[in-house]
């Protein structure tokens, strides 16, 4: 196949696959337009079988990474944890709004960089939801809250979104200095939105609840899946001391959780499954495959020209600037694959502002990440509307802002780390 005809193929095929993920018709998995396309481009040459293979052999550590951490989680909540937080923040609110979005920050957060950001979406959303209602409170600056953080406070950990195991594999960072890199960002990024928040919903978080609501009962901690957790945490660490794919110590914590769900009949063997997703990560590598026909075929070069090189602050900044604006032109995922292997050669500093802007970014459109596209489907379930002009106005507040002062404060952990 000529270039023009690869380049118009494999473009139109991947705005294809990222509307089918958007819109999902018929209720049908992303995979089901992904994995054709995939197999499009290798048939048609837009991309070759080697390049295709290549492509699915760097994601599959990433993949098998991304299935363990969905069984952790999944097998929390079935634990009880998320549960529990939903007691432990409707207790320490009282009623009060702002308190409880404060509670809601503080574990969205968390949650979101121990458990990734699916975690954040699909589990706590509803717990933020039932929340509410209990306390009496109007819900959106807690929900809004939600989708936000799964995004700005996945920048922590490698394992707090799929864009972060990507970067990780670029970076070549161990676990620990990725953390330690990102701390200063995370934190700093966080403390933006949350002070963006208490201003652009002032006047629902002035708005008191009823008296005499009831804060529900005193929340149990699931202690097993806490220690379980922890325990994984330290093996993230270790293994990256040692050389190991962190990817065995988030299968270790996975495998204990469901194994003791089935052990005591809580969950059977198609539960595993599930939580695991397979549909997504089928559309996980056959999104990179549609993307990498896309770079062969054109893109890469592009783009080549208007990265900025380098890690110096104003190098820093133009790259993180230009994986949000690409993070919201073309999602998240692709995006990050695009630029990972452009930015890679100039060091560590340029993927992690790859990975700033392709976390922080997508606040500002509905298409910008999956997870958000997930989060607007699961608040219409509980009945409550999203207006897009206000979803746009908190992102055009919050962004730039967070953006700018995580790109700061990475730089400054560059210059002392």
């Amino acid at each position: 196949m000529n270039t023009p005809l690869a380049e118009a193929l494999s473009a139109v095929l991947l705005a294809a696959v990222l509307a089918w993920a958007v819109v999902r018709p018929f209720g049908w998995p992303e995979a089901a337009l992904a994995v054709p396309a995939a197999g499009v481009v290798v048939a048609t040459g837009a991309i070759s079988l080697d390049h295709a293979r290549a492509e699915a052999e760097r994601l599959g550590p990433v993949v098998g990474f991304l299935a363990a951490v969905l069984v952790l989680a999944h097998f929390c909540d079935v634990e009880g944890l998320f549960r529990a937080c939903g007691a432990w923040m409707a207790r320490w609110a009282a009623g009060r709004p702002v308190r409880l979005l404060t509670a809601v920050f503080a574990l969205a957060s968390a949650i979101t960089a121990v458990l990734s950001l699916d975690a954040t979406i699909v589990l706590l959303t509803p717990v933020v939801f039932a929340t509410a209602a209990r306390g009496g409170v109007r819900p959106k600056p807690h929900v809004y809250a939600c989708t936000h953080l799964s995004n700005t406070a996945s920048l922590l950990l490698p394992v707090s979104n799929l864009t972060n195991l990507l970067a990780f594999a670029a970076s070549g960072l161990s676990f620990t200095r990725f953390a330690g890199l990102m701390a200063l960002p995370w934190l700093a990024a966080i403390g933006v939105e949350y002070l963006v928040f208490r201003r652009f919903f002032a006047r629902d978080l002035a708005a008191a609840a009823p008296a005499g609501q009831d804060p529900g009962e005193a929340p149990r901690l699931p202690l097993f899946a806490l220690v379980t957790v922890g325990c994984t945490l330290a093996g993230f660490v270790v293994a990256s001391a040692f050389g190991v794919d962190p990817a065995w110590a988030a299968a270790a914590g996975a495998l204990v959780l469901a194994g003791r769900a089935l052990l005591r009949r809580e969950a059977g063997v198609p539960d595993v499954v599930r939580a695991a997703a397979p549909a997504f990560l089928a559309f996980v590598l056959a999104l990179g495959v549609v993307v990498r026909a896309v770079v062969d075929n054109g893109l890469a070069g592009a783009l080549a020209h208007v990265l900025p090189a380098g890690t110096g602050l104003p190098a820093l900044l133009g790259i993180a600037a230009l994986a949000a604006v690409l993070a919201n032109v073309i999602n998240n995922l692709p995006a990050v694959l695009v630029l990972l292997p452009l930015a890679a050669p100039s060091g560590p500093g340029a993927v992690l502002a790859v990975l700033l802007g392709v976390n922080i970014g997508p606040n500002l459109t509905y298409a910008g990440s999956l997870a958000t596209l997930l989060w607007r489907r699961i608040v219409h379930q509980h009945d409550h509307g999203v207006d897009l002009g206000e979803f746009t106005r908190l992102g055009l507040l919050a962004v730039p802002c967070c953006l700018a002062v995580a790109v700061v404060a990475l730089w400054g952990s560059l210059q002392v780390l």
